[in-house]
């Protein structure tokens, strides 16, 4: 027998027939003689339409009063779920996020997770009563919208699991210290699955997608794509920060912290198939060290990702002077624009350079007019932004112990005519900025030259 976190996202709880599905899905689980908690997310389509009724209502609208709204989502689904739960004759409950409570901290949506109290949790969940996420509760700290989970109190969740009873948490929400519904940030409900599966000492935390798990590249573009038994916490955090949509990058990074084994699975499966999370595993994500006992000699390169949503802004003719470089991304830093990829060219005879950088296509517009408003200060000639560029990404720890990655990269753009307009690299990651149309030519190139192709296409 085991502990599980069950996580199910919007497009599995998009409607009730998907609702029933999951619901079955749960049911084997706890009839296999699991402790089970389920963390669901709002349905598809649902955060966006409430997000729009917030503009609607006020372009400055309060942010506190924007995560009552949005966590609302959550709380509908989590509530379904039970009853359908409930009509199966299993035993069943819901929570929300401030009755854990879910601890948050600071405001940022990719904020890191600061602390986990086990101990409320627990205590919880041993009450039989429908409750939100205050009830447990999850506590959050600071800003509305992008909150950080500071601590959840675990030992009521933990009591209600070991009763037979099937905790339902909506994602994505928590409690503020003053006592408010905070929300952690679009794709939170993958943070709180983790976080409620740490505070629990949850064997495993089981994510269910519309994916049956992490493929070495995009199976959509390539179809010799093949889908990976095991991933490291490192590789899977690289991934899903350079353009991998499967989990969100701060539930990884929260995993690898907490030491969270994280199995990614689909709960699109044939209704009248009988099976568990343990029968069909999906693609576990584990640490360096349980990757290292089964398999210590795996591939050089675990995935390749791909990423059109960056834009790149070059500036012309930046005086070539020590701090010239701080006047363009103080400002973008004080407007919270996140950026990437960062070249300077050769100075020029004149004492001038250019800079070429890439930052979220959402953050182009602002970026633009901040670098604007500060061209006098920068000194800079020209703006030129380009929205036609793409990010690929080869990630794998073996590069830690292998030289020639990046050159068999360059090689085998170069080879089909690819130009490579920025690189970056990291211990386990090489990034280059193309131009978008070779794409996909770009991602069935590498995925050949690194031997990642499976015999048979997908």
């Amino acid at each position: 027998m085991a502990r599980i976190v069950m996580k199910f996202g919007g497009t599995s709880m998009a409607g009730i027939d998907r609702i029933r599905r999951v619901a079955q899905i749960v049911k084997q689980q706890a009839d296999a003689g699991h402790e089970v908690a389920v963390v669901v997310s709002a349905m598809a389509g649902d955060t966006d339409r409430l997000v729009n009724f917030c503009r609607e209502a006020s372009s400055l609208y309060d942010p506190a009063e924007y995560d009552v709204v949005v966590a609302s989502g959550e709380q509908v689904t989590s509530g379904l779920l039970a009853i359908a739960l409930q009509s199966l004759g299993a035993k069943a409950r819901s929570w929300l996020g401030w009755q854990l409570p879910i601890k948050t901290v600071e405001a940022h949506a990719k904020a890191r997770v600061d602390s986990i109290d086990t101990g409320a949790l627990l205590a919880a969940l041993r009450a039989i009563r429908p409750d939100l996420g205050w009830q447990m509760p999850i506590r959050t700290v600071e800003a509305h919208s992008k909150a950080r989970i500071d601590s959840i109190d675990g030992e009521a969740l933990t009591a209600a699991m070991q009763s037979g009873e099937i905790a339902i948490i909506p994602g994505f929400q928590g409690l503020s210290e003053d006592g408010r519904v905070t929300t952690l940030g679009r794709g939170g409900s993958d943070t709180s699955a983790v976080a409620i599966a740490a505070a629990v000492k949850a064997d495993r935390c089981d994510i269910y997608t519309d994916v049956d798990g992490v493929y070495t590249t995009d199976p959509r573009i390539v179809t010799r794509a093949r889908k990976l038994k095991k991933v490291t916490f490192e590789e899977m955090l690289e991934l899903a920060s350079v353009g991998a949509k499967v989990l969100q990058t701060r539930s990884v990074g929260l995993a690898m912290k907490e030491g969270v084994r994280i199995q990614v699975l689909s709960s699109f499966t044939d209704e009248n198939t009988n099976w568990t999370a343990d029968d069909l595993p999906g693609t576990m994500i584990v640490g360096e060290d349980e990757m290292e006992i089964e398999d210590m000699e795996r591939q050089l390169i675990t995935g390749i990702a791909h990423d059109k949503n960056e834009a790149k802004i070059t500036l012309t003719r930046v005086p070539d002077k020590p701090g010239a470089v701080a006047t363009i991304f103080a400002p973008l830093a004080d407007a919270a624009i996140n950026v990437d990829m960062i070249i300077q060219n050769v100075g020029r005879e004149k004492g001038e350079t250019d800079v070429t950088f890439t930052v979220p296509n959402v953050d182009l517009d602002r970026a633009m007019q901040v670098l604007e408003e500060a061209k006098d200060k920068i000194g800079f000639n020209r703006l030129i932004p380009d929205t036609n560029v793409a990010k690929i990404s080869v990630v794998g720890v073996g590069m830690k112990s292998h030289a020639g990655v990046a050159a068999t990269m360059f090689k085998a753009l170069a080879e089909r005519g690819v130009n490579i307009q920025a690189i970056t690299t990291s211990e386990i990651k090489v990034s280059v900025l193309i131009e978008e149309d070779y794409t996909e030519l770009a991602l069935r190139v590498l995925h050949t030259a690194y031997g990642l192709d499976a015999e048979d296409a997908a």
